[in-house]
């Protein structure tokens, strides 16, 4: 598949590619807090393998731009969306610079933003990834293999404390102090290559038992996937960038799966200057969906509409359609 490059944004046109198992996360919620019309246009700043897009675009007229940082999900979302044709537009990105590729596009604003934060289960499920260790693989855990420090980089220029720190912090984990203790000790003696030896070394650390059926090595391996991806840092950029590329009534609907990422989305959807929240409590996956999909039991959504500048929840008036979207999002809310 060949390349488009328009400066540093990556953009890749519609091509064939095996397909990948996947179920779309609160696809129908999304889709109905978003509310895709005729001639307006979409982001997902979190393609994967393109199910949100794909129920954009299923509205006709509708366009979207897919952005992801993964590239090898970029292709498999390209065969999936093929058939949209120049509805879609294929970035390779992070999202924390969404305002720089849009402008790169030359697109001003967009009339609804969908994210889908943290690992999708592609990622999960390669152990040539990292990610995970119920695969071994190699201690890389980045979502974009072209560039940035692999987790055993990391590992390696930390020290014992820096380490724990950021295990406790990324990961809520309060046995920090001895996890990290023991992987720089697997370190030092050269006995850390996979992700099995590094979740053996947490298991020295504190034992095999499971708590509450989570494995003893979870809360490290989240932690280090956090630091490596910088995952924090990219959703703070893309919460202040939101008011910035969303037309007056467009809609941001954000999927998160751990609580840190979620109480960034939620303070930062608290700003009356600039959002009129359309979920007063985050929307979880339905019984129907968990049966199909496990994994989505953690996934908490939550959605609110951009006001006019200056403008309160309560204001209103014959401002245009785009701008009475968030009275009527109010209004929807309201009645369901």
């Amino acid at each position: 598949m060949s390349l488009e490059t328009v400066g540093p944004t990556r953009v890749l046109p519609c091509g064939s590619i095996a397909t990948w198992p996947h179920f779309t996360v609160l696809r129908d919620e999304v889709i109905e807090l978003l509310g895709p019309a005729s001639g307006k246009l979409y982001v997902d700043a979190t393609l994967g393998a393109g199910g949100h897009a794909e129920a954009i675009l299923e509205v006709p007229g509708t366009r979207v731009i897919g952005l992801d940082q993964d590239e090898s999900a970029l292709h498999l979302a390209s065969a999936r969306l093929s058939r949209f044709g120049d509805r879609l537009k294929l970035v390779h990105g992070r999202f924390g610079s969404l305002e720089e590729h849009m402008t790169l596009l030359g697109v001003d604003r967009a009339h609804g933003l969908v994210a889908d934060v943290g690992l999708s289960s592609m990622q999960l499920d390669q152990g040539e990834r990292g990610m995970s260790f119920r695969f071994e693989g190699p201690l890389d855990m980045r979502m974009d293999r072209s560039r940035g420090e692999t987790a055993i980089e990391l590992i390696e220029r930390l020290n014992d404390d820096q380490l724990a720190d950021l295990i406790f912090r990324y990961g809520d984990e309060r046995r920090s102090r001895r996890i990290a203790r023991c992987i720089k000790q697997a370190q030092g003696r050269h006995q850390l290559r996979t992700t099995l030896d590094l979740r053996r070394a947490v298991v020295r650390a504190v034992g095999p038992a499971r708590v509450g059926g989570v494995d003893p090595a979870t809360r490290t391996f989240q932690a280090l996937r956090v630091a490596v991806n910088r995952e924090l840092d990219e959703l703070a950029s893309l919460l202040a960038t939101a008011p910035k590329i969303l037309k007056p009534g467009g809609v941001v609907a954000i999927i998160c799966f751990h609580s840190l990422e979620d109480r960034l989305v939620k303070h930062g959807l608290r700003d009356g200057a600039a959002w009129q929240p359309l979920t007063k409590k985050p929307v979880v996956p339905s019984e129907a969906e968990l049966a199909k999909n496990a994994r989505s039991r953690s996934a908490k959504l939550r959605a609110a509409c951009r006001l006019l500048s200056g403008s309160s929840p309560d204001a209103s008036g014959p401002a245009g359609d785009d701008a009475s979207s968030a009275a009527r999002h109010e209004k929807q809310e309201t009645d369901t």
